[in-house]
């Protein structure tokens, strides 16, 4: 998993509550169990026509916001259906961070585990956030992870909340499998004791 350690980018608002899993990446994208290419799908009935036209006033079509590595969204981003794809497709598009003053639990746990910082602040701040992000291509963001703070286009700063562990995954890059990669000298020689005492297993 890529490392997480500061990301500057443009911040794409969306000042809407309740975005669901279904709204992020619809379900007839669910066929695939690859991470790529869903991106161009990410936010599908709102970016697009039912004839595959762009719509021209949803954010991420909008010149400023094409390429934006962060969001900022209203409450509860991320509810609904348990989806995974819903972080793959974020990630592909270019999402790294997501700014929301709450995030449905699953949607969550899933984007630490596919390197998406999720951070929760206080409605007003993340209103504040919302303003910076309305100046289109001016609305350059800074998210420092180890210092724990997001800095702003006017060099205002806000400083957020995250759990240690969750904070060492991403700044190491390590995701379930990296993790348990990590114990591997362990889990050799376990096996190789289990083959000693045991070969009748490992047949």
């Amino acid at each position: 998993m890529e490392k997480f350690t500061v990301l500057t980018g443009v911040a794409a608002p969306l000042p809407m509550i309740n975005v669901d899993t279904d709204m992020i990446i619809p379900k007839q994208f669910l066929k695939t169990i690859k991470r790529t290419g869903l991106g161009k799908h990410l936010f599908d009935e709102m970016r697009y026509t039912p004839d595959g036209q762009e719509i021209p006033d949803f954010v991420l079509n909008k010149p400023a916001y094409r390429k934006s590595s962060i969001m900022v969204a209203g409450e509860n981003f991320g509810c609904g259906s348990s989806r995974e794809h819903a972080p793959w497709a974020l990630a592909d598009f270019g999402i790294r961070c997501i700014i929301a003053p709450s995030f449905a639990d699953i949607f969550y746990n899933n984007c630490f585990k596919n390197g998406i910082l999720p951070i929760k602040l206080p409605k007003e701040q993340v209103d504040l956030l919302l303003d910076d992000a309305s100046r289109g291509s001016n609305a350059v963001i800074t998210v420092d992870l180890e210092k724990q703070t997001i800095t702003g286009p006017d060099g205002g700063t806000i400083s957020f909340e995250l759990d240690p562990f969750r904070k060492h995954c991403l700044l190491n890059g390590l995701d379930d499998i990296g993790l348990t990669l990590q114990q591997s000298a362990h889990i050799d020689g376990y096996e190789g004791k289990q083959r000693a005492g045991q070969p009748w297993m490992w047949g």
